[in-house]
């Protein structure tokens, strides 16, 4: 079945305009768009204040004439002053966003010929932003002495000619950066560059997107932030799906990520699987190193193709969406270890982005913090608030490199938690601070051991992390942990030698770290695991 055409435009006050019978001798471009015999608009979508209400009914009368094929419908928009930019931007992009756009269904045009300048600007805005997921329509009259409804062309307008405008772009861009951010003004560069790398991605490509970075560094609230900012701007109609990869291990992965016919395995009814579900929406598989080399194989032909083969079933099935791939894991080093499809990583590195854990963003803890405690206000505790010396205790402890922070925002949100909970009358004491930094070091501490092991064999490889002394392993661990929360050698130097530089008359701390990292055969870029990000 074809689509439909819909049309969206503004009731022209002044070219619209006219009741009496020599209307029909003038150019009006409402009516005119209705009019081409080789553009068919099946609905109009016609915009308009109160005051031209009485004009877009004739022209709803006018235009049934001329096309009863055309379906219009008018859209009040209450604008108090047409000329008030901020204003018509404001409401233009309320009626957007409820608008129930059905890109399966319908193509969508924005005519820009009627309306003022401002709204004509605004317009154009929503439509390049994906708030109006159509094309931009602009109408002209016909030559002197031409018969007909004119010409139609689709138009593009040199978005570098308007200050406003790119400042406008600018300004929803930063908002997307800040949602993606989850509201947190993070001050660690790498990661803001990142973010907004991500917000341009997220925007212009439905190709796989790969998250990298440990457990609690926020990889799956990042993948439901870009598939709330792809919803909004129209870029996906279906669902999230979350799935961790790690719980769906077995013989029963098969029928949950691709579905069975019925009858299956003695199956009663037939299942959907996840990948039917996010049909024209966003998959997120976190941990997918965890799936086996079949499933692997499976997804990477469902991505490549839009169809596979639901278990039991002869026929091929479709779905497209778009891959978020999430793993705290090398896949490079799984790879080569035998455990993940070079072909599948391959599909998925063409957007990486590695999230770095907490202890690696200490300039971004304080934000972070402050963040969390006002969730715990929002959801109905009392005002909570730090003594001023138990918030410099706290904020010293958690930027200080020592600190592991090994569950990253999930341990930061507990402690702010506990905090929270414990502190009388929402006031939190030196006294509560002192308890929580040795519960948090307790904790951290207890899980060091393998920790330290899974850090070097992350970096070396699992057989060449077994064949090093456990005091070896306990040393190089901190030596990884350093340099990923270090700009530079000279900066990861000044840490590991704190004391014994002090004693040097000439102190290159960067040749230290080198020669440290050479005596395990690793280099810098290894160790940071420096790669091209986009």
């Amino acid at each position: 079945m074809s689509r439909k055409t819909v049309a969206v435009g503004f009731v022209g006050t002044v070219l619209d305009a006219g009741k009496a019978s020599d209307r029909w001798n003038r150019w009006r471009p409402t009516v005119s768009l209705c009019q081409h015999g080789d553009l068919l608009i099946d609905r109009l979508e016609l915009l308009h204040d109160r005051r031209a209400l009485s004009l877009a009914e004739h022209l709803v009368s006018d235009i049934a004439h001329v096309s009863p094929e055309t379906e219009v419908c008018l859209r009040e928009v209450a604008i108090q002053n047409p000329w008030d930019f901020e204003e018509v931007y404001e409401k233009l992009q309320d009626f957007a966003l409820a608008y129930p756009f059905d890109l399966d269904a319908e193509n969508y045009l924005v005519h820009l010929t009627t309306g003022t300048h401002v709204a004509q600007i605004c317009m154009f805005l929503l439509t390049e932003s994906r708030y109006i997921p159509g094309r931009l329509l602009q109408t002209a009259p016909p030559r002197k002495r031409e018969p007909g409804p004119g010409s139609y062309s689709i138009i593009d307008l040199d978005l570098s000619k308007y200050d406003r405008l790119a400042q406008r772009f600018e300004t929803e861009s930063e908002n997307a950066t800040s949602y993606l951010k989850g509201g947190v003004e993070t001050r660690n560069a790498d990661f803001n560059a990142m973010i907004e790398r991500i917000e341009r991605v997220a925007i212009r490509s439905g190709a796989p997107l790969l998250l990298l970075g440990p457990t609690g560094a926020g990889k799956s609230a990042l993948a439901r932030r870009i598939y709330d900012l792809k919803k909004a701007r129209h870029v996906v109609s279906g669902r999230f799906i979350d799935i961790n990869c790690a719980t769906i291990k077995g013989e029963h992965a098969m029928s949950f990520l691709f579905g069975h016919r019925r009858g299956f395995a003695g199956m009663p009814t037939e299942r959907r699987g996840v990948l039917r579900e996010a049909d024209k929406g966003v998959l997120f598989l976190d941990e997918i190193d965890e799936l086996g080399l079949d499933e692997q194989a499976m997804i990477l032909d469902a991505v490549e193709h839009g169809t596979f083969y639901p278990q039991g079933s002869d026929h091929e099935v479709t779905s497209s969406f778009q891959l978020i791939a999430g793993a705290n894991k090398d896949l490079a080093v799984e790879v080569r270890e035998g455990r993940f499809r070079a072909d599948l990583l391959a599909r998925l590195n063409l957007w990486t982005f590695k999230l770095p854990g907490l202890a690696e963003r200490p300039e971004d803890i304080e934000p972070n913090l402050e963040v969390e405690l006002r969730k715990l206000m929002s959801r109905g505790e009392d005002k909570i608030a730090f003594a001023a010396n138990a918030w410099r205790r706290y904020v010293a402890f958690a930027t200080d490199p020592a600190s592991r922070w090994s569950g990253n925002f999930r341990d930061l949100s507990a402690s702010a938690t506990r905090l929270a909970t414990l502190a009388p009358r929402g006031r939190i004491t030196v006294g509560l601070v002192d308890e929580e930094i040795e519960r948090l070091k307790t904790q951290w501490s207890a899980g060091e051991s393998d920790s330290d092991f899974r850090l070097v064999a992350d970096v070396m490889g699992e057989e060449a992390a077994a064949e090093l002394d456990r005091l070896d392993v306990v040393q190089l661990a901190e030596v990884i942990r350093v340099c990923r929360r270090s700009a530079s050698m000279s900066a990861a130097g000044k840490i590991l030698f704190a004391a014994s530089r002090t004693q040097r008359k000439t102190k290159n701390d960067s040749d230290r770290v080198k020669k440290l990292l050479e005596r395990f055969g690793l280099e810098w870029t290894l160790i940071k695991g420096i790669e091209d990000a986009s």
